[in-house]
């Protein structure tokens, strides 16, 4: 029988896309670990410092009923909505 060249070894990519998959892994965790489980929720998207705190009233309850010449010549309905 012949000798048989040795193993050539892992190939280059297989070696790249695990350094890359185990340096993703370890940025997942270091954020986990700096933002805590209550990463979540409104004040995460609020800048630094105003989370949490005084926030403007809400305009849902002004009446937002257009006048008679902002209907354009339609008419409101009986009754409100």
């Amino acid at each position: 029988m012949a000798d048989l060249p040795p193993y050539p070894g892992t190939p280059r990519w297989v070696n790249v896309f695990g350094i890359l998959a185990l340096v993703v892994v370890l940025l997942l965790v270091i954020l986990l670990l700096t933002r805590g489980p209550g990463g979540h929720g409104p004040g995460r998207h609020a800048p630094f410092g105003t989370a949490g705190g005084d926030t403007p009233p809400s305009s849902v309850t002004e009446d937002r009923t257009p006048s008679s010449s902002g209907l354009r010549g339609h008419k409101l309905p009986e009754g409100g909505h």
